[in-house]
């Protein structure tokens, strides 16, 4: 690697990592940029190939662990596919999908501006994203330098020789085991016209988008992508049409938890076409959409539009490294690996995204720190189960455990506490109230979120939880954790929460912590 960028022995500061990763990213220049320690003679223990959640995180943890490991990423960065093309323009768009909500539900009242009729710029959020992401890569870039001490080869395209050798360049580099953190991509469609201009999934659109869409987008898909992304489409003030092969948002399992988000939506000006299929994609004499055809149960309908969403989930970045090991794979290219995260090979070991569902950062990160136990000599395993869920609508949707429906199939005593209440008289009641949500509990009741605890009312114990508001997403990654310990109604009776925020399970258990035969709330 004659013409690399060697940073080993210099101390980056970030700002300096900001220049050297937005200078990369700008030319597209293909100087590697280099950090290893030329004093140390010892064989890798590992390499990583990908140095997103799963490979950063499981080569600190190999490291600590006193190996020496070795990352080679093709980004110039650390931090993988999340903070340059998924989670945090996701999590940004999904910021101001509930802004726009607030503004338009309030529009021309207190000191909310008119905006009921405003369509707002994609096309300038998406600029506003791209020229902000660099910051959390120059973060990353030096933490894992100057903090954690890893080795890496950034920028860098690499080829496997063989299950212990990479080679970049004309430089080759040997470990003792290979560790593939190789990630996932949008599954792209081959339905006619799906090449014109004007098609998008989640990377291309933060890549490539260069015009304003019109007044009308097509979603494809009815899961987490599909979801998340329409509603952000639709808060710009857009009308938005989600066209889904079966169900709209499967994951979430709870009807009623279900049919509240979809309401919500649907009062946002949301259209749903469940058990439809996008058949073309029509364009113009330049090569732009112009329209598509949909097949629904009730014949072919054809809209209008210049953008078009694909939302069909992700395939691994499998393909030629698999083929080049042998790996087994599965359906979408994801690869096969044990609960140590070991492959079919010996000492290739694949961790995060590549190995499929869920494509979460805690299942990415926690896979990456087991092959680097496993490695390390320290027997460790995991399978991602019974975890928190959550998405964005325009709200935050999240939920844990059973379903109501699950839970009455497997317990004969089932015990809910929601809010709001069942009311008779159809009066909307403001509850729950918690985070960002008080101006629609005063004005707009109806719209104040929805909240349920699923309770085996036998033991005593929780089964399951959702929430759709604002506020509760950090609180179910310990719930979740404290369920699986056997938490109990009367456990959180004697939890202290913070009024007013979406601790109302609190509050509800409180109320009947005492009754040994207590009845729905």
């Amino acid at each position: 690697m004659t013409t690399a960028i060697d940073v080993w022995g210099d101390c980056f500061t970030i700002a300096k990592w900001q220049a050297v990763v937005a200078e990369a990213l700008e030319s597209g220049g293909s100087e590697p940029i280099v950090n290893i320690n030329p004093n140390d003679a010892r064989e890798f223990d590992a390499i990583f190939l990908g140095g997103g959640a799963a490979g950063r995180f499981g080569a600190a943890y190999l490291r600590a662990l006193g190996g020496r490991v070795l990352i080679i990423d093709r980004w110039p960065f650390l931090g993988g596919s999340c903070p340059h093309q998924a989670c945090v323009p996701h999590h940004l768009f999904s910021d101001c999908a509930a802004q726009l909500m607030l503004e338009r539900t309030f529009s021309g009242q207190l000191w909310f501006q008119q905006i009921e009729d405003k369509v707002v710029s994609i096309k300038s959020i998406i600029e506003f994203f791209r020229c902000g992401r660099v910051g959390p890569h120059a973060v990353m870039n030096y933490q894992s330098k100057e903090q954690l001490g890893l080795e890496f080869v950034l920028n860098a395209a690499f080829s496997i020789i063989d299950p212990h050798t990479v080679q970049v360049g004309d430089c080759k580099f040997h470990a003792k085991n290979l560790v593939l953190a190789l990630g996932a991509k949008p599954v792209l469609s081959d339905i006619p016209g799906s090449t014109l201009k004007g098609v998008f999934n989640s990377q291309s659109l933060v890549e490539n988008l260069d015009f304003e869409p019109g007044n009308t987008i097509i979603v494809i898909g009815g899961g987490k992508s599909a979801i998340e992304y329409g509603c952000f489409f639709n808060a710009t003030g857009r009308r938005t049409l989600v066209v889904a092969r079966h169900q709209v948002m499967p994951m979430l399992k709870d009807v009623e938890s279900r049919a509240y988000a979809i309401l919500m939506m649907e009062e946002q000006g949301m259209e749903f076409l469940e058990n439809a299929e996008l058949m073309t994609i029509q364009g113009d004499s330049q090569g732009k959409v112009k329209s598509v055809s949909i097949k629904t149960s009730d014949g072919i309908i054809n809209v209008d539009t210049d953008f078009v969403f694909m939302g069909l989930g992700e395939q691994a970045n499998s393909e030629q490294i698999a083929q080049i090991l042998g790996l087994e794979t599965g359906e979408r290219g994801f690869i096969k690996v044990n609960r140590h995260m070991q492959t079919s090979i010996p000492n290739v070991y694949a961790v995060g995204d590549v190995t499929g569902p869920p494509m979460e950062m805690f299942k990415a990160r926690k896979e990456g720190v087991c092959a680097a136990k496993n490695i390390m000599g320290q027997v460790s395993e995991y399978k991602a189960a019974d975890y928190p869920d959550f998405m964005h609508t325009h709200y935050e949707v999240c939920w844990l455990g059973l379903s109501e429906e699950e839970a009455r199939q497997r317990h004969a005593n089932v015990k809910i506490m929601k809010l709001p209440p069942d009311n008779p008289n159809g009066f909307d009641v403001g509850l729950p109230a918690g985070d960002r949500m008080m101006l629609y509990l005063m004005a707009k009741p109806r719209m104040s979120g929805f909240h349920k605890l699923i309770i085996d009312g036998d033991t005593r114990k929780i089964l399951g939880a959702t929430h759709i508001g604002y506020g509760a997403k950090d609180g179910f990654q310990y719930l979740n954790y404290l369920i699986k310990k056997g938490l109990t109604m009367d456990d959180l009776a004697e939890m202290d929460e913070l009024f007013i925020s979406p601790s109302y399970f609190i509050q509800l258990c409180r109320l009947r912590a005492g009754d040994p035969h207590f009845k729905d709330m």
